[in-house]
């Protein structure tokens, strides 16, 4: 989820928009439209700490220095569970009707046996959720069971993508930018050369450059 975790740097830390934009895999300019709320759809923030993408020691390295290239931490393969239901500690259960909720919403090829598994709760509470005629319907609210502890983002990867196969569908990939990503460049690119023309025009002694200017470098 690259636009998720870009907005997540672009609020919670100093890294610059290049750093951002080469760790996510990401345009440049697309970060900057995150920057600005500038994105068509609003984007929910993904943590890269608690989903064991970074560190907080990598992302200081990249603060400090604005040529650092953030590296993506490569964890050990975590022990996979044969047997038995999931335990789940007893101040996050309260959480497993969002995270059932989520997965229902969004991934919807996942089925509830699955679910059972990957949350550790019972097909009953699932399908109630499904069916919406669970007692606490009125206040579940869809949340990532990955953000909420309730499971890791591998394991709910392997999931979704076994689910996805087995359903014939494609592995699912994050596009909530995609259909309009050319067409925002490409309208960023205008608006920074007009305000890089406009500048050059009322600043011939060589004023404050303009953030764009900065961001970017001021063009001959």
């Amino acid at each position: 989820m690259p636009h998720a975790t870009a907005s997540w740097l672009v609020d919670n830390t100093s890294l610059s928009f290049q750093q951002i934009a080469e760790f996510c895999g990401l345009h440049i300019l697309e970060v900057q439209a995150i920057a600005d709320d500038m994105a068509a759809t609003k984007l929910t923030g993904r943590d890269p700490l608690r989903a064991h993408e970074l560190t907080m020691d990598e992302i200081e390295k990249g603060q400090k220095d604005p040529n650092y290239k953030l590296q993506i931490l490569k964890g050990p393969e975590q022990q996979r569970r044969t047997k038995g239901p999931r335990y789940t500690p007893v101040s996050k259960r309260q959480d497993k009707p969002d995270g059932i909720a989520w997965i229902i919403r969004n991934h919807p090829e996942v089925s509830d046996g699955q679910i059972s598994l990957l949350i550790g709760t019972t097909r009953t509470t699932i399908a109630a959720i499904r069916d919406r005629s669970h007692w606490n319907i009125a206040n579940i609210t869809p949340k990532d069971p990955v953000t909420l502890g309730l499971t890791s983002q591998r394991e709910l990867d392997a999931v979704v993508a076994k689910a996805a196969k087995a359903a014939g569908l494609e592995a699912p990939t994050d596009t909530r930018l995609e259909g309009d990503r050319e067409a925002l460049i490409e309208q960023l690119r205008n608006q920074r050369d007009n305000i890089q023309t406009g500048t050059s025009s009322t600043s011939s002694d060589g004023g404050v450059m303009s953030e764009v200017d900065a961001l970017f470098g001021k063009r001959s």
